[in-house]
């Protein structure tokens, strides 16, 4: 069995205590597309730059660090996600460049000790001249779109749109390694104006040693040159923030001469990932790859399927969601299913064998069935694993009203249930790795798109916390028309602008008509012009969700923006060996809201729901981070506290009724 087939049928392990395996960092390597390494000295036929969609995450902080490489693998920051104040770091996504020969096989990865990369980078932030946000307009019947008008619609003509409101660097280009490394070099940066009057930074580029190209995200500032207030979640006139997306482009000139254009990637900054050692139950990556399979642009996932890579990452996704969310927490009291962090049950879980099928059904049965479509759907499937809102939360009884799965990955979870799997969760040969060159050559690349994809958000797309649902559709592939395009690989329009008007209204049939629909090939901007302006108040204003049913309580999007927490105060009383073991126990199982303190709830009785997104702009940065932390010691361990528990961090102030000086030992 060639290495290659081995590593996508079992995926690869970093030799972790099975007690402890539920909540530790897993790579587990998507099975297609199969790559094979080429023969020794085969000569370079193409390049293709990687990861083919990178994430970048804002931060305050002038410290960063690289986005995650590995799948399954989270960042860790050294020093944590926060510079030793308020502000968080950047997190910066690094892009490779492998070659590969005629036959599509792997070559290696070239760097600037074996040929010329010349960089280019143009990204934009449209926002501002985009339509305003309602609901997905994809779904249909089952949750029809609800048409919307243009943001800032009284500045009328193209021209004065473009100028007014786009902010649009152009192209930087960069070359050569270490260049910009500490981020002085105005000329790698990445600014564009905004309402004619104020400069925005939509971030920068750099290189690391070997050449490879940084793309640094802005501060994630948001503000308004006209002072205008706030009265939408997601659509602000007169507003801006530094949300960006864009084409990342390559030259390489290889040693005989020979100059290659590589396959270019698309980079996005985004919003921080609060809980990164959390994966969202679907990932983005989860949403394209079901899209490629439904395409058929991918094969059919290998059988029978891997527990370790095709079913595991579901299970553990649920088990981890219970660190950021009171109705996960609480599951048992919704849901007849055991405990997916225990160890035990994950042995049962794990077993195909006939014997145990009944039980496989049992839980299978638990999750949510996205192809019940009923007029009874949206109560048939409330109570069900996640227990989110989905796409149609704005219909009343619509069959989307809760979080779908995307359908592959609910075909793994069938696939599981009927017994076509193999165990190979505890085998005993799978290699230790620790960095992504640990890896097959053959491997990296599309590892590399995997780690970066794997963090973000597979739903609910309303819109989103990173990108929106336009990612599950077909036109905005490169693969839509080519044929021999690889998958995740974003369309790249060629308007003349970068200002798109579709019409007074926008529904589906206006974005998908056309020579240059809105859903088809990309422009810089594009990606993100679909989400809230400014970011903060979508991003912060949808948490908890208030329902006819007093319990349980859904959520939006907990694992990246947590809701209910365990506080680092908690925590160190937890971790008190002269507490008694009944009180520690009390301190684990207290639960805060993430978002406590917040100017608009609980104590501020005379503040409303705009008050608080309005201060979620200014301090943002103030959030906690939730991330694991060791459990009590082997001998003072409390029957019902796990080794690993997961604290919320490095919670700034965010109650403004305490921006005060002291004086004279005043109190507030």
């Amino acid at each position: 069995m060639k290495r290659r087939d081995f590593l996508s049928s079992v995926g690869v392990g970093l030799g972790l205590s099975v007690a402890n395996l539920p909540f530790s960092p897993k790579i587990a390597l998507s099975a297609v597309p199969p790559l094979e390494s080429a023969e020794p000295g085969a000569k370079i036929a193409r390049v293709g730059i990687y990861p083919a969609i990178g994430i970048c995450r804002v931060g305050g902080s002038k410290k960063w660090f690289y986005a995650p490489e590995l799948p399954g693998v989270p960042a860790d920051p050294e020093g944590g996600f926060k510079d030793g104040t308020s502000k968080i770091k950047k997190q910066v996504q690094r892009f490779r460049i492998y070659a590969f020969d005629s036959e599509g096989r792997v070559i290696s990865e070239l760097t600037d000790k074996t040929a010329k990369i010349e960089w280019r980078v143009h990204v934009a932030n449209t926002k501002a001249a985009w339509y305003g946000f309602n609901n997905p307009l994809d779904n249909g019947q089952n949750a029809p779109g609800l048409p919307t008008q243009k943001r800032n619609q009284f500045i009328q003509t193209q021209d004065q749109r473009e100028r007014m409101l786009i902010i649009d660097p152009g192209p930087v280009s960069i070359s050569g390694t270490q260049k910009n490394w500490d981020g002085e070099m105005p000329e790698y940066g990445m600014t564009g104006r905004f309402w004619q009057s104020v400069d925005v930074s939509l971030g920068q580029v750099r290189t690391d040693d070997a050449g490879r190209l940084l793309v640094v995200p802005p501060d994630g500032i948001s503000a308004s040159p006209r002072e205008s207030p706030i009265t939408s979640f997601a659509d602000n006139d007169g507003w801006y923030d530094d949300w960006c997306d864009g084409r990342v482009d390559a030259t390489v000139t290889l040693p005989d001469g020979q100059v290659l254009t590589a396959d270019g990637s698309w980079v996005a900054c985004v919003g921080p990932n609060f809980a990164p050692e959390i994966p969202p139950i679907s990932t983005m990556y989860d949403v394209i790859d079901s899209m490629n399979w439904e395409q058929g642009w991918v094969p059919d996932p290998q059988r029978p399927l891997s527990f370790r890579r095709d079913i595991y990452p579901t299970f553990r996704r649920a088990a981890l969601m219970e660190w950021v969310s009171a109705a996960a927490n609480l599951r048992k009291g919704w849901l007849n299913i055991g405990d997916f962090s225990n160890p035990e049950y994950l042995k049962r879980l794990s077993d195909p064998s006939d014997a145990n099928a009944e039980f496989r059904q049992t839980v299978f049965a638990n999750f949510r069935d996205p192809s019940d479509l009923t007029p009874t759907a949206f109560i048939d499937q409330h109570l069900k694993i996640p227990l989110m809102p989905g796409d149609g939360v704005n219909h009343n009884g619509s069959p989307l009203t809760w979080f779908q799965f995307p359908k592959l990955q609910y075909e793994m979870l069938r696939s599981w249930a009927s017994g076509d799997f193999i165990n190979d969760f505890d085998d005993p040969s799978l290699d230790d790795i620790s960095d992504l060159d640990d890896l097959p050559v053959e491997a990296r690349p599309y590892a590399l798109t995997e780690a970066a994809l794997e963090p973000c958000s597979g739903g609910a797309f309303h819109p989103g916390v990173e990108l929106s649902y336009y990612l599950r559709l077909a036109p905005l592939y490169q693969r839509n028309t080519d044929q021999n395009a690889e998958p995740f690989r974003i369309a790249r329009g060629n308007r003349t602008s970068l200002v798109q008007d579709l019409g007074f209204l926008l529904d589906f049939e206006t974005a998908t008509a056309g020579d240059t629909p809105a859903i088809g090939p990309q422009m810089p901007g594009d990606l993100t012009r679909w989400m809230g302006l400014p970011w903060q108040p979508d991003a912060f204003s949808c948490q908890r969700v208030a329902m006819q049913d007093e319990f349980p309580i859904p959520v939006w999007w907990p694992a990246l923006l947590p809701v209910d927490v365990l506080s680092e105060h908690s925590y160190e009383q937890l971790m008190r060996e002269d507490l008694s073991p009944e009180d520690r126990l009390k301190f684990f199982n207290n639960r805060d809201w993430w978002a406590r303190g917040v100017t608009g709830i609980g104590y501020h009785a005379n503040a409303s729901y705009w008050d608080g997104i309005q201060n979620m702009i200014r301090i943002w940065q103030e959030m906690g981070f939730v991330v694991s932390r060791p459990g009590p010691a082997q001998d003072q361990r409390v029957p019902g506290i796990p080794e690993t528990v997961f604290v919320e961090v490095d919670r700034g102030n965010a109650e403004s009724r305490f921006d005060w000086q002291p004086t004279d030992g005043q109190l507030p």
